[in-house]
């Protein structure tokens, strides 16, 4: 029996000496702990300075609109002067679609410019057709077909493009309209069936002046826009 509450005695003094231990570290509630949000927080917060210095970390922005609306349209009061129409409609089509950048925007049209030159001078309907809108598809390849058909080919070199700059961004309902003014120094000859030049020349470098609108529905996934308008600028 002695022995008996000899060991009761014991484990009952090394349980209190564990709680006390476990007390210790783990502390005590006292009523004013911070919530489990509030300690995240701060832990987040901890993280988040501690990143700042450390290249594997990627900060991402706040998407509240009190931290995106100064930023929102920099790019486009930097492209044109604010109080402007221009200014105005770049404004319309940044706040339809975020992700449009004027200056981004002309770098692409000027490629596409490149790319839709080349590929109707060639009779490239393939690559045509995903640069065009439908009515400017057709209206290309209407052309492209007549002149296969009096036998006529058009030799062309891309020289260069000396300027290009929007000059008119609206937007129609959902879809972002941006016009261009584009001037270029293009090497181009058409032949006629006989080899013999019948417009432009081989050798000479033409300035051409086109004005170019471009299209893009900003409700799609679609990040493409497609020519839907063409003139020549006298």
């Amino acid at each position: 029996m002695g022995s008996f509450d000899f060991v009761t005695f014991f484990f009952f003094v090394a349980a209190v000496i564990i709680f006390i231990q476990l007390r210790s570290v783990l502390g005590k509630r006292t009523g004013h702990e911070r919530p489990p949000q509030d300690q995240m927080a701060r832990r987040d917060e901890a993280s988040a300075s501690e990143g700042l210095d450390d290249p594997k970390v990627v900060t991402l922005p706040r998407r509240g609109r009190e931290n995106a609306e100064p930023d929102m349209f920099g790019a486009v009061d930097a492209y044109a002067e604010p109080g402007t129409e221009l200014n105005a409609g770049l404004r319309e089509v940044v706040t339809a679609d975020p992700s449009f950048a004027p200056k981004d925007f002309v770098g692409g049209a000027t490629t596409a410019y490149e790319m839709i030159v080349t590929a109707y001078a060639d009779g490239d309907r393939k690559t045509l057709k995903g640069l065009l809108s439908r009515e400017v598809y057709e209206g290309f390849v209407a052309a492209i077909e007549d002149r296969e058909a009096r036998g006529e080919t058009v030799r062309s070199n891309f020289v260069g493009i000396d300027k290009a700059a929007i000059i008119q961004a609206e937007m129609k309902g959902t879809e972002a309209n941006i016009t261009l003014r584009i001037i270029s120094q293009l090497i181009s000859a058409t032949l006629d069936k006989d080899g013999e030049v019948i417009d432009g020349d081989l050798v000479e470098v033409a300035d051409v002046n086109d004005v170019w609108t471009f299209a893009r529905d900003t409700r799609s996934r679609d990040p493409n826009w497609r020519l839907i308008a063409t003139e020549a600028d006298q």
